[in-house]
């Protein structure tokens, strides 16, 4: 099951989304996890932490979880 993540603004990026899911330590521990490991979005490897996620993107970290973007109402 995908747990729902809601963001207040049209799109976040990335690096910005793992940063608030708050499973790795600092920016640039994210930075390099998605540089060398990557998660997939929409059922797409991503290693770009400017990627833009917009409501219903499908975030998907190995070992995590399944993540999909809302936005606040």
């Amino acid at each position: 099951m995908q747990e729902e993540v809601k963001i207040n603004t049209d799109y976040i990026t990335l690096g910005q989304f793992v940063k608030l899911l708050n499973i790795l330590e600092s920016g640039g521990m994210v930075k390099s996890y998605l540089q060398d490991v990557g998660v997939i979005v929409n059922g797409e490897l991503e290693h770009r932490r400017g990627r833009k996620l917009y409501t219903n993107d499908v975030v998907e970290i190995e070992d995590v979880g399944s993540y999909v973007v809302k936005k606040e109402d």
